[in-house]
């Protein structure tokens, strides 16, 4: 008998680039994901995650380097560390095209592009796509990304997200205040397309944004898109709280879990959220065998191909820091940053005694959020992290498709048999089918403050009356 808990959403950790999180993992004889600029990788990936009813594609990104490793950045490059990686966006936009159920979640920084324009290109991918877009809003810890769009460096940590507040805060007028739900006619007979009354500008004036409106794309199935948000910083936590319907933990174990989680339910409390408006996911990846002797031989073979100091790279570049210039042995607590706090604050928690090392952080990264073992080992496992908090999983890959056909094949069915993977989707948009309510945010959301905001700003307000019967015009 199937144990009566909720299901874990499953979503897929991804990223439009050859070597992601386990670094190195590109040269492994099986990998594929140094095609990761041929669509049919992505399309043949993206029906596979559909047929297995995964709830989400969810796409990471960046938008510059991570900074310097052993004195500069040609190792970056040489190890294909993030570097290249193309636009998640227009990804997803063809994703959308192969697939009918599944949801298409990408990253984009509040650094990278203004909100009116983000605002209408997840309007059209949420109508595309019939209601399966998803906003990953980040802030960017990286110095080069910064420096990529105009700024002399990386902007204080509690400024990055002021300056997320008030971009989200704009993204949300256009979303849902600036067109009424009953604004579209497109009547042929009357030759009306849209009720000049129900469509308003937004004359949003911030610290940083002007903008005017009125939002260019129609309201879509969601009107706002699915939001994910992954700081783990307590202001990071605090801007989840109060904006995300998911937040993503990199969780080293189910202590650091369960000390999350309850912070995240205290900070939805207190932002007017009702408990559970934000769902928690862990990133974890998994090595599945039927046998623990096959465990053990595809583990080592993951291991010959891990590149450890990819994965210091990839974290000093998150953290400001050049690792690869320090000793292994340096503790992690004289490491000081306006980078990703969280990061660190993850990483100290990870190791017992509370004083890792450079070396730790790497193993950390690697080992600690990996599960190993028979299906049902692995599904032991997960009921473990569920108990600590956990709503979901964001399934990290060590080799692309390899590692989702494993857990496909392998885990899936066992999550079936206890009852804690779906074997439907639910109808309609992204947001019906994980919270099992309507398709828009809920009352309590930030958002909805700016339904029905901006009536003095309607069109019909600037319409001139028809003039005099007969009057004609003068020059």
């Amino acid at each position: 008998m199937a144990d009566a808990r909720p299901r874990l959403l499953l979503s897929a950790f991804l990223m439009n680039t050859s070597s992601h999180i386990l670094g190195g993992q590109w040269r492994h004889p099986e990998a594929q994901q140094h095609r990761f600029h041929e669509l049919p990788l992505w399309t043949d990936l993206a029906r596979q995650l559909e047929d297995a009813k995964f709830d989400a594609m969810f796409f990471a990104d960046v938008v510059g380097l991570y900074g310097n490793h052993e004195g500069g950045w040609a190792s970056l490059v040489r190890k294909g560390m993030q570097v290249p990686a193309h636009d998640p966006l227009v990804l997803c936009s063809a994703l959308a095209a192969v697939t009918r159920e599944i949801g298409l979640a990408m990253t984009s920084s509040v650094i990278q592009s203004d909100p009116f324009q983000l605002a209408r290109q997840l309007s059209t991918l949420d109508h595309l796509s019939g209601g399966r877009a998803a906003w990953n809003i980040v802030t960017s810890v990286l110095e080069n990304s910064h420096r990529n769009f105009g700024a002399d460096g990386l902007a204080a940590h509690d400024d990055r997200y002021d300056w997320a507040d008030e971009y989200v805060e704009a993204a949300y007028k256009l979303w849902e205040g600036s067109w009424a739900d009953d604004a579209v006619l497109a009547d042929k007979a009357s030759g009306i397309y849209a009720d000049p009354a129900k469509v308003h500008k937004i004359h949003h004036r911030g610290a940083r944004y002007s903008i005017e409106g009125p939002h260019l794309a129609i309201p879509s199935p969601q009107r706002t898109p699915f939001l994910f948000q992954a700081g783990s910083s307590t202001r990071g936590r605090r801007f989840a709280a109060a904006n995300a319907e998911a937040t993503f933990l990199f969780a080293p174990h189910t202590d650091y879990v369960r000390k999350q989680a309850a912070a995240v339910r205290a900070l939805e409390a207190e932002a007017g959220r009702t408990p559970g408006d934000v769902k928690i996911f862990a990133g974890l990846s998994f090595v599945v065998g039927s046998t623990e002797a096959e465990v053990r031989r595809k583990e080592a073979e993951y291991d010959e191909y891990l590149d450890l100091h990819a994965i210091i790279a990839h974290i000093g570049g998150g953290i400001g820091v050049d690792l690869g210039g320090l000793p292994l042995d340096t503790p992690l607590g004289e490491v000081a940053t306006e980078g990703a706090r969280g990061v660190l604050e993850a990483a100290i928690a990870s190791v017992p005694g509370g004083k890792p090392t450079i070396g730790d952080l790497a193993r950390y990264r690697a080992k600690a959020q990996q599960i190993a073992g028979t299906p049902e080992q692995i599904v032991d496992e997960l009921q473990r992290w569920q108990d600590a908090g956990i709503d979901g999983v964001n399934v990290m890959n060590q080799i692309l498709p390899g590692s989702y056909t494993d857990f496909i094949e392998g885990v899936l069915p066992e999550l079936r048999r206890r009852g804690l993977a779906q074997t439907e989707y639910r109808p309609g948009t992204l947001r019906e089918k994980v919270f099992g309510r309507g398709p828009l945010l809920e009352d309590s959301h930030p958002a909805a403050r700016f339904r029905g905001a901006f009536g003095q700003y309607a069109a019909a307000a600037t319409e001139r009356p028809p003039a005099a019967a007969g009057a004609g015009y003068r020059l």
